[in-house]
């Protein structure tokens, strides 16, 4: 696919400042937020041609910032002295930050589920519901419940699954 300047520069427009505060959130200071998204931005243009053609680039520089954040986070660590900074108030303080991180991961990625694999999943998951009582709530079958909380499982592990890898990192790599 060639790549294609006018949408470029229209997803450019469109996403450059939602794309920044979604930085922000990450790593608190303006200009280093917007350097990371142009890193991305550059990144993707460069990419552009090998990308497929029914890439959701919305989801796509969304989860590129995010993790060009955590890597620059991760970066920064590396240069701060933890001697002057109590272990506890750390440790509690980048749990709560994870905590809140993965329910926000968590909510985006029900959120992207189809209505019906959602409501399954929502059934299920949070009211504690048994499959059958989902099927009869729903005026479905057993197995379309089935196939829909298997849909909802497959969908939210890809998208969790680095996110997930990194917590599982930051948690065993501090012990």
């Amino acid at each position: 696919m060639a790549k294609d300047l006018p949408s470029y520069e229209k997803l450019f427009r469109e996403l450059f400042k939602p794309l920044c505060s979604f930085a922000m959130k990450y790593v608190g200071d303006l200009e280093e937020a917007k350097n990371l998204v142009h890193e991305v931005f550059i990144t993707v243009w460069e990419k552009y041609d090998t990308l497929p053609s029914d890439t959701n680039y919305r989801s796509y520089l969304f989860t590129s910032v995010r993790n060009r954040s955590l890597n620059y986070l991760r970066d920064q660590k590396k240069h701060l002295t933890l001697e002057k900074v109590p272990d506890q108030s750390l440790a509690t303080e980048a749990s709560m930050m994870e905590t809140a991180e993965l329910e926000k991961e968590i909510e985006l990625a029900i959120n992207l589920l189809p209505e019906k694999c959602r409501q399954v999943f929502e059934l299920n998951r949070q009211e504690g519901l048994k499959y059958a009582e989902i099927a009869e709530k729903m005026g479905i079958s057993v197995k379309t419940v089935e196939a829909q909380m298997s849909k909802a499982l497959r969908v939210l592990r890809e998208h969790l699954r680095e996110f997930l890898t990194l917590i599982f990192f930051m948690f065993n790599g501090s012990g």
